[in-house]
């Protein structure tokens, strides 16, 4: 079984609701669930959508065609209608269509009977859960949960809109019920955005500065929520300048700390990213990225900011680069960000998008969280003599001892010039040389900390090579393509830089005649350009996406057969 549901109707209509309520009975039900949001950068009007696809095996990412839709208004017809299937089943306010494949439903005229045409979202919910097959119960429960913060009086008419809707369909005949036989559920459903903010609190994050930018925002929500009960200060800053300074600022006294942006609000962090490289000072820094340049989509999905976070800041000094693929992933990988930001002394930079953080994917397994946080910072007791503290002291591995201010006779000195090993200022060329060695000397140990590529099928004639959030679609894809002769398999990249290249050549490498295809959200196949510099490996194809909406494995399936690559 595998269905895709379809909400749509303007900026206002209550459309994630309707999203909310349906994607989480059905994980109720026991079925695999990832959904996509996908809405205009407006209050109101424009059009928005919630697309959910359900199934009894493991899916991870979005579906070409459409079984159900239910459109608010005429504009969601006229844009979904090419993808639905001839059994498809639509649900409408009125009956948009001249083929008669649409069911009216009185949406707005049975909310204005039920007090007011607010009610609209929760009588689309009920149809729609009726027509997956749920029953009254299951329905009343599900409007109970999802409201369960209502005064009494607006609960009840909640639950008799409900009812409303439940009794508009039960004519209506759907190929599938998913939800008339529920099974015990496989997990939750949680979003890319909120899996960063939890991983950010099992690193022991207790500093989150932001200035609100989508799509990363949902970070800083979800760190407010933790905020209270994790001791987590949160700040809304003036600018995505001061908030990466204050980010910088509480690293340097000791607690770990991130903010998180988008590309914009990236370009402007650019400056005090080249201070956190110059002064050691560990950060985390969150580039939800979304299509420019300038303003560009701004609640669009893309990964167009590669090459730009790479080079970021002026001159060359080391930094991670992760790219998670999906929210278990961003959880584990942002606990690394943290780790190995203040192990190393440089900063770490998480590459997400507006897919991977607005989506909800379905998590079998509970995060695990070590109790234990390990830290990198010195005392009074661990030095011979305190008072002879340099902070950039020069070690084989580059990375000097680090103490705190104000916490014992050390005495820390730093400046965001060049400086001798003792923090002061110089320009002295012999001294500028060492510390420049000094730095890069981190890099061979940090590469040995990052992983290679999760590979599927890596011994196929043809190689899909993704990274970040396309990593669903283009497992999908392989595993289709597989289905149908072709010899095809993948590589996923999520840890990103510096570039792993000893472990990335063990699997590239394997066969000579190997065809390896470039998978990316951008116009210039970023990636496969860095990969290529870095593996002297070349391409024989590319499918790439910038229109701002993700991937699905058809549309890669499709692209590779136009061009011929499989």
């Amino acid at each position: 079984m595998d269905i895709t549901i379809v909400i749509g109707g303007a900026a206002g209509q209550g459309i994630q609701t309707i999203g909310a309520l349906l994607s989480g009975a059905c994980r109720k039900a026991g079925y695999f669930a990832m959904a996509v949001n996908d809405f205009e950068s407006r209050v109101r009007g424009g059009h928005s959508f919630f697309q959910i696809r359900i199934s009894n095996v493991p899916v991870h990412a979005p579906q070409k065609t459409v079984d159900l839709l239910i459109a608010l208004d005429k504009n969601t017809w006229e844009i979904h209608s090419p993808s639905l299937k001839d059994n498809s089943v639509v649900l409408a306010d009125e009956d948009f269509s001249t083929s008669g494949r649409v069911v009216p439903v009185a949406f707005e005229q049975i909310a204005k009977e039920t007090g007011s045409k607010l009610f609209i979202n929760t009588i689309a919910a009920a149809a729609g859960l009726r027509v997956l097959g749920a029953g009254p119960e299951t329905i009343q429960s599900t409007i109970k949960d999802h409201f369960s913060g209502l005064e009494k009086d607006l609960l009840e008419k909640n639950l008799d809109a409900a009812q409303k809707g439940f009794d508009a369909v039960t004519d209506v005949s759907f190929e599938e019920q998913p939800l008339a036989n529920p099974s015990t559920p496989k997990g939750n459903l949680i979003s890319g955005g909120k899996a960063i903010a939890l991983g950010a609190a099992a690193a022991d994050c207790r500093v989150g500065a932001f200035y609100p930018m989508s799509p990363a925002t949902s970070i800083m929500q979800h760190l407010t929520d933790l905020s209270e009960r994790l001791d987590i200060v949160v700040e809304q800053a003036e600018d995505e300048i001061a908030a990466a300074n204050m980010v910088i600022g509480a690293s340097f006294a000791g607690a770990r700390a991130m903010t998180a942006t988008s590309g914009g609000g990236f370009c402007l962090m650019t400056e005090a990213l080249g201070l956190a490289g110059m002064t050691e000072t560990p950060m985390v820094i969150v580039n939800a990225m979304r299509p420019g340049p300038s303003t560009g989509l701004p609640t669009r999905t893309a990964q167009g900011d590669l090459r730009f976070t790479v080079h970021a800041s002026h001159d060359d000094f080391p930094r991670f680069i992760f790219a998670p693929g999906a929210p278990a992933q961003a959880f584990e990988q942002t606990r690394k960000a943290f780790h190995l930001s203040e192990k190393y002394q440089v900063p770490a930079i998480i590459l997400a998008d507006q897919y991977l953080m607005d989506s909800l994917f379905l998590l079998e397994k509970p995060f695990f969280i070590n109790k234990h946080v390990e830290r990198f910072i010195i005392t009074d007791d661990d030095m011979p003599d305190p008072g002879s503290y340099e902070r950039f002291a020069v070690t084989d591995s580059g990375v000097s001892p680090r103490a705190l201010p104000c916490k014992g006779k050390a005495l820390v000195k730093v400046s965001s010039d060049e400086h001798r090993p003792d923090g002061h200022i110089t320009e002295d060329m012999g001294i500028r040389n060492t510390m420049m060695k000094k730095r890069h000397a981190k890099l061979p140990a940090m590469i040995e900390e990052l992983d290679g590529p999760e590979a599927v099928h890596p011994d196929a004639h043809t190689l899909l090579i993704g990274w970040g959030s396309t990593a669903g679609a283009i497992k999908e894809a392989t595993g289709l393509l597989r289905d149908q002769g072709a010899d095809v398999g993948c590589l996923l990249f999520s840890q990103i830089w510096p570039f792993p290249t000893a472990v990335a050549e063990k699997v590239l490498k394997k066969n000579a005649d190997t065809k390896f295809i470039a998978v990316e959200m951008n116009a210039g196949a970023q990636f496969a350009g860095i990969l290529k510099e870095n593996t002297d490996i070349d391409f024989s194809g590319y499918v790439l996406k910038y229109d701002g909406r993700p991937f699905t494995a058809q549309f890669i399936v499709d692209a590779l057969k136009e061009k011929e690559l499989a």
